[in-house]
């Protein structure tokens, strides 16, 4: 009985998610078309609001530890859910994505994502896409930021391994910034697939920083002990045991 009720709990709970994207979305448009802030402002109240309503519609908390950064890095993230995705951005003051190219045309999400200064990529050109992100930057034509990444390329939920892509490194590489990595343990209350979210007490942890200049090999192998440690870390505080 207990589980229907969240589960149904948590159907309208996601349900509210997409209808406040929507309300956020227009209520800020006219101050994001004048300005970039003004789309980076409705994003972080949207992701306000997300958590506010995750505490008391299905009783999931968020937790943010760590210090998130304030200047130019790039952060690389254990991704399980959207909730780590709105955690993380809500946390950082400029957050960025490298998103894919299709995604620019998705109504408020897409726009909203170009406005702030997300980078949208084509199979295959990732490489042009962060050039023409760094020369942009340089001459001042969008603000730095933190561009967040998911080293791992896609979801994945507590017990699983997969491998840290050796792209991760080259971005390492050509962006010459600190990489602050971060952990999670989200998805042991909103998993990847399906409708329930357990209640608890959600962690995202920001990490201290990777200084610039490491090898690509040594750079992964530091990024996945890192965030793989702390994240196993996390998981157990959470009373998953898989």
């Amino acid at each position: 009985m207990m589980y229907a009720i969240q589960w149904l709990r948590s159907l309208v709970f996601n349900a509210m998610m997409y209808v406040m994207m929507l309300f956020v979305g227009l209520a800020y448009l006219p101050w994001a078309i004048v300005s970039p802030d003004g789309a980076l402002a409705g994003c972080h109240r949207y992701c306000v609001i997300v958590r506010w309503m995750a505490g008391w519609m299905i009783g999931l908390r968020t937790e943010v530890r760590g210090t998130p950064p304030t200047d130019e890095v790039m952060i690389a993230a254990k991704h399980q859910s959207f909730l780590d995705v709105i955690v993380i951005f809500g946390s950082v003051p400029r957050g960025k994505f490298i998103m894919k190219a299709i995604l620019k045309y998705a109504p408020i999400l897409g726009w909203f994502g170009l406005r702030i200064g997300c980078v949208p990529v084509d199979r295959g050109k990732r490489g042009a896409a962060i050039k023409r992100m760094l020369s942009d930057v340089q001459s001042g034509k969008i603000q730095g930021g933190q561009l967040i990444i998911y080293p791992q390329g896609t979801r994945v939920a507590p017990g699983v391994k997969a491998p840290y892509k050796a792209g991760t490194a080259a971005l390492y590489g050509q962006l010459n910034q600190p990489c602050v990595p971060v952990a999670t343990n989200i998805g042991v209350f909103w998993p990847k697939r399906g409708v329930y979210r357990k209640p608890g007490n959600a962690v995202i942890e920001f990490l201290p920083p990777i200084a610039p200049g490491l090898a690509n090999d040594e750079f992964l192998a530091r990024l996945e002990s890192d965030i793989e440690g702390h994240s196993n870390r996390l998981n157990a505080e959470a009373g998953f045991t898989g």
